[in-house]
């Protein structure tokens, strides 16, 4: 049975128009979505911030064991999931099994964030037991691209929810389906709870309601400088923590003792990866 359902893939039906997912190779249409509206945004965090408190009590095993399962349902449905990140973002195999696997990988390091130590004893000076704890943020918001969608999805998702947050997901629309919502599918079939994970495919309407939305203290956001600079000045008067991934070109030191030839393939290899849609590399 087929992992990604169309009938399943927005279970809160969202309110803006309708669009076509297309691939980019040859311009066939894969599926037909609906754009989220900041009114879809804003219904999103109140349903998320309503679920997230009883996750945020769960204990921390129950929370490290659908992380653990999600995981291994990335390379379970490997092959379903390879096709769309081929077809919707234009990946070759290589480049679609590169980000299978590590978000598998990120689903089994956020597990084991669960059970991490939550606070620390402090010296005092007075008779007495002072501490620090430390506890979730609510919900966060995540804002990413179209160039890796599901990791960089991923290494945001799966560490909030692993710590109890709930989260708000808004992919690029061209990848919505690699880069949100086939991480609510294996996240629904980890045995996520219902409302913890929101996936709202949108324009830069949507991403500014997210960014201003009073229960949304925390953006994780990878894109552009120009449009990373403006989450961080959003973010900044709405009081919120930012953590912002921006723009790069594939740096790279060459130290004297080098092997140039195994230098220039590196720096080619880097800099054209994915059609030179990488910024990391």
């Amino acid at each position: 049975m087929p992992l990604l359902d169309p009938r399943s893939w927005q279970p809160h039906p969202l309110t803006g128009p309708g669009y076509s997912v297309t691939e980019p190779a040859t311009g066939q249409v894969l599926a037909g979505l609906t754009l989220a509206t900041p009114e879809d945004v804003g219904a999103a965090a109140g349903r998320a911030a309503a679920a997230q408190r009883a996750w945020a009590s769960a204990p921390h095993f129950a929370r490290a064991a659908v992380l653990r399962k999600a995981g291994d349902l990335f390379s379970e449905h490997a092959d379903e999931l390879r096709a769309w990140l081929v077809r919707e973002s234009g990946s070759v195999p290589g480049k679609a099994d590169f980000e299978l696997h590590v978000a598998a990988q990120e689903c089994y390091e956020a597990a084991a964030l669960a059970s991490r130590p939550a606070g620390q004893v402090l010296p005092s000076e007075a008779p007495r037991l002072s501490y620090t704890r430390r506890v979730p943020a609510g919900v966060v918001g995540v804002i990413s691209p179209f160039n890796a969608p599901l990791i960089l999805s991923i290494r945001s998702v799966a560490p909030a929810l692993a710590l109890g947050n709930a989260v708000l997901l808004k992919p690029d629309p061209r990848t919505a389906v690699c880069g949100g919502l086939s991480l609510a599918a294996v996240f629904a079939a980890a045995g996520l709870p219902q409302d913890l994970l929101h996936v709202l495919p949108g324009g830069p309407d949507a991403g500014q309601a997210l960014v201003a939305d009073p229960r949304v203290p925390v953006i994780s956001f990878t894109g552009s400088t120009a449009a990373g600079r403006a989450v961080g000045e959003a973010a900044g008067r709405h009081l919120k923590r930012a953590h912002l991934e921006l723009g790069g070109n594939s740096a790279m030191i060459v130290l004297e003792d080098a092997d140039l030839d195994a230098v220039i393939s590196t720096a080619a290899w880097g800099s054209f990866f994915h059609q030179g849609q990488i910024c990391m590399t």
